[in-house]
Parts: structure tokens; C-alpha cells; sequence
């Protein structure tokens, strides 16, 4: 064939896209082997009948055609408001963009912010697709460490360190995959930055339902940070819409008319029935979300508890999301390394670290996905397989003492 372009070669980089075990569990999982899979941000339920009932209503009524670009006007209005309740920020209709999914409003929103060439900062640790994304759309990714002894969450000076030369800053709170919620200190920190390096914020907000502790505030709700911050939203996460591929972007409203003429020459829009079922389920109000995100609070109990019973196996701060950031260093194994042994040897299926990016690295991230004795099982197994491992480098130890000088 011609040569592809480079930009689209280059999307993982050189390297790994890092959902490699995942695959593996895939794969093992078509053989017709029992695998518990904690990998991917997938509710244990489906989504609800009643919102697939407002999905399939809207295409037999006949709303299959060419729908409004930008989102319908309910939609955006319905997006709106559930972004002023939550955030505080008067936002009105014209600030909201409909995108097919929070992957693409990602990629629409570094799209918007720089120019082919341009340095586009973003958080270490990190979903593994925001390098690619920012690849993608003809930018240079860079990134700031967030460390693990700094509770995940970047450092103003580090940010500082890093911006000058930079378009954008791209951050994810509730965080995946450390489940971390970024302080108003942080933010703070993060406006001041921003304001001084002349960066849009890209603040990926998709998890703002699943808070367990503490309280998410929104990037975009720090004084001054209006006007240089797009939100990335989704259903997918707050009302288990994840096939529907329906998120937004929320910004300033010459910002949205701007990624409209992307839209234009894009997607060219959402089918009509998809977003009537997206009206449907944000008019069921907070309380629906809470429904959806009620397994994952208990899970998240689960896991402190279980936890909390032993000494080797540590947990960043779980305060939000789906996800349980474990520290498994003790074992003398990389994160990639005990997620192997635990697949191998227990058919649990986990993501390393390593995946996320260098400072998560000796961790691996757990996707509390499956029912709640299922979950519980898995992770007992999971503490079991560290503990023997810590307990064989304590007897190697012993028959293997080191020489005394």
C-alpha cells in the first residue's frame, strides 16, 4: 500500500498502547477459560430499559436522519444544567458541544487548543489513551509527574516547571486510574500556572458522579478559569451508557462554535434517537446517578476493609471512581510483573501500572467491575498471591543471607 502519514503511525509511540493484559484475558476468555476481568471501566450492569426504551421510541418515531450538529438544543441544555448544579458555573446551552463520546470530545478539545507541533502537557499517571489522543491530533505529548508519595496529585511547582513552551494541560479528577480527587489547593496551583504560561485546561470530569470522599470540584469553577478551561463529559460513566457514545465538551461559547466546524467535517453529528435517550436519562436527575454509582461505593468499602486486615499490599487515595490503585511493591515484582503471576496463577485479570504511565509504576489498577462476591473473592486472591510472595522473598532471604563484610 502508499505510505501511511506519520501521525498516524506514530499514535502509540514506539511502544505499547498498554491494554496488552487485557488482550491476553480477552484471548484466554475466547478459549472458554474462567477469567475474573478487572481490567476496563465496564459496569456489571447493563444499561437501563427504560433509557433504551426512550432510544428505541425516538428511532420509531422516526428521528433517524441527519441530527443538529452541535447536540440537539434539549440535550445541550440538559447538559447545561446538570454542569451548573454540580460545578457552580452559570452555563448556558451555547457552552455545551455534543461529541460522539468522552473519547472524541478529548481529541476534538487538543484539536481546538494548539497547532501541529505544539507541546501538550498531561498528567502522569494517565488513562493510556491521552498520549495517543494528543498524537493524534498532530500536538507533542509531555508529560508531569504526579507522585505517588505526593498522593497522585501534581505539584504547582512541577507544573511550572514544565509549561513554559506549552499550549494546553490536559488532567483527569476523580482520577483513573489512581482514584484520586484533586484538592482546591491543587486546582489552585494548577489556574496559577495556567494563567502565567497562557495554557487551556482540558479537564477530563467523566467520573464527577463517583465521589466517595471529600468533594470534586471542577476545574473550571476556580476563579478565572472559565474562559481557558473545556470540561470533557460523558454519559458513559454516570448513567452505564457506555455503547452509546455520547459525551460533551464544555467551554466557552466562541470555543463551541469553533468545534462545531469540526463537528461539520467529522462526525457531522449524533444520531437523533441516541441523544433523545440522552435527554431521557439526564432528566432522571441526581439521584438516578447515584443509583448507578451505589455498587461501586460498596466496593470501594470492600476494599478498604480487606485492605485494612493486612500489611503488604497499599492503596492510593481511593476517593472517587471506579478503581482501586494498589501498591505492590513489597512483592519484589513490577506492576506488570504481579499482574502477569495473578493471571497465570489465579485467572484474575488486573492492568499494571506500568500501563498508566512511569509513576504508577509497582502498582497495579483494579476495575471494581464484577458483583460484590465476586469482587470480594478476587481481591482476597489478590492479597493472598502478594502475601506468599512477600512471605518467598522473606524465607529466600534466610537461606540466603548476605556476606558479611
Amino acid at each position: 500500500m502508499a505510505t501511511p502519514s506519520h501521525r498516524i503511525r506514530r499514535i502509540t509511540g514506539d511502544g505499547s498502547d498498554g491494554w496488552d493484559l487485557f488482550y491476553r484475558a480477552k484471548d484466554l476468555i475466547r478459549q472458554g477459560i474462567q477469567v475474573t476481568e478487572l481490567t476496563i471501566g465496564e459496569h456489571d450492569v447493563k444499561t437501563d430499559p427504560a433509557i433504551l426504551d426512550a432510544m428505541y421510541g425516538a428511532a420509531r418515531q422516526g428521528n433517524t436522519g441527519y441530527a443538529s450538529i452541535p447536540g440537539i438544543p434539549e440535550l445541550r441544555a440538559a447538559v447545561a444544567e446538570r454542569t451548573q448544579r454540580l460545578t457552580g458555573v452559570p452555563t448556558a446551552p451555547e457552552n455545551v458541544i455534543i461529541t460522539p463520546g468522552g473519547q472524541a470530545a478529548l481529541f476534538s478539545a487538543h484539536q481546538l487548543v494548539a497547532d501541529p507541533g505544539d507541546r501538550a502537557l498531561h498528567i502522569d499517571p494517565y488513562y493510556p489513551t491521552y498520549p495517543g489522543t494528543i498524537r493524534a491530533a498532530g500536538l507533542v505529548p509531555s508529560t508531569v509527574v504526579a507522585r505517588a508519595e505526593a498522593g497522585f496529585e501534581p505539584v504547582e511547582d512541577d507544573l511550572m516547571a514544565a509549561a513554559p513552551g506549552a499550549r494546553s494541560i490536559l488532567v483527569n479528577s476523580p482520577n483513573n486510574p489512581t482514584g484520586v480527587i484533586y484538592s482546591e489547593r491543587t486546582l489552585q496551583g494548577l489556574a496559577r500556572v495556567a494563567d502565567a504560561h497562557d495554557l487551556w485546561v482540558i479537564s477530563d470530569e467523566v467520573y464527577d458522579s463517583q465521589v466517595w470522599d471529600g468533594r470534586h470540584i471542577s476545574a473550571r469553577a476556580i476563579p478565572g478559569m472559565a474562559d481557558r478551561t473545556l470540561v470533557v463529559g460523558s454519559l458513559s460513566k454516570s448513567h452505564a451508557m457506555t455503547g452509546s457514545r455520547l459525551g460533551w465538551v464544555v467551554g466557552p461559547a466562541d470555543a463551541m462554535d469553533l468545534l462545531w466546524d469540526l463537528s461539520t467535517v467529522s462526525n457531522y453529528g449524533i444520531p437523533g434517537f441516541i441523544q433523545e435517550a440522552g435527554v431521557f436519562a439526564l432528566a432522571q436527575g441526581p439521584q438516578y446517578e447515584a443509583g448507578i454509582a451505589a455498587p461501586f461505593r460498596r466496593r470501594r468499602e470492600i476494599t478498604q476493609r480487606l485492605l485494612g486486615a493486612q500489611n503488604v499490599v497499599r492503596a492510593a487515595p481511593q476517593r472517587g471512581a471506579m478503581y482501586a490503585m494498589l501498591d505492590v511493591r513489597a512483592t519484589g515484582l513490577s506492576g506488570e510483573g504481579f499482574a502477569v503471576r495473578l493471571l497465570d496463577e489465579e485467572r484474575i485479570a488486573v492492568l499494571p501500572g506500568e500501563s498508566f504511565g512511569t509513576a504508577s509504576a509497582g502498582h497495579v489498577r483494579v476495575a471494581m467491575t464484577v458483583d460484590d462476591a465476586a469482587y470480594e473473592d478476587a481481591l482476597r486472591r489478590l492479597l493472598d498471591l502478594a502475601g506468599r510472595l512477600v512471605a518467598g522473598r522473606a524465607q529466600g532471604a534466610a537461606h540466603f543471607p548476605a556476606e558479611l563484610g
